[in-house]
């Protein structure tokens, strides 16, 4: 399982690396200035990264204890990133909508945007972290290793 400093590293690098993407992004697509965007993906990187950590904790024990590791094949990588980001649209649509004043369903629009978006970088950011990072086990192999990779 990973330690908590890993954790730590890979939620701040996955909301740092995502906000470099997602505000000039955001900006263009949707016609709204960067400071703008720059506020409501900065207020949801935050709630983002506090709930990746969290997500990510309960997932991997949850795993662990149905599997007894935290491997994950194709078809939990696709639940895992779709549940992460089910929480976060419930939590940040009515953020948006009131920040930047307009419909809910305007704030849904750019919300599922935003979460289309995030959906795929969370997988390929996860994916990549885990063979840059593999998880150590007690023996000192990795469970990626141990997939014959």
């Amino acid at each position: 399982m990973r330690t908590t400093l890993d954790r730590i590293r890979h939620a701040l690098s996955f909301e740092i690396i995502g906000l470099l993407i997602v505000i000039p992004l955001g900006g263009w697509v949707f016609d709204f200035g960067m400071a703008e965007v720059g506020v409501v993906a900065l207020v949801s990187a935050t709630i983002a990264t506090l709930w990746n950590y969290l997500f990510n904790l309960v997932f991997d024990h949850i795993l662990r204890r149905l599997k007894g590791d935290t491997v994950k094949s194709l078809a939990l990588r696709v639940f895992h990133a779709i549940t992460f980001e089910a929480g976060l649209l419930t939590v940040l649509m009515p953020f948006i909508a009131w920040y930047l004043d307009v419909s809910l369903w305007h704030a849904f629009t750019m919300d599922i945007s935003f979460s289309a978006f995030y959906l795929v970088y969370a997988f390929v950011f996860n994916w990549a972290y885990d063979v840059i990072f593999p998880v150590p086990t007690q023996g000192g192999n990795s469970d990626y290793a141990q997939q014959g990779r």
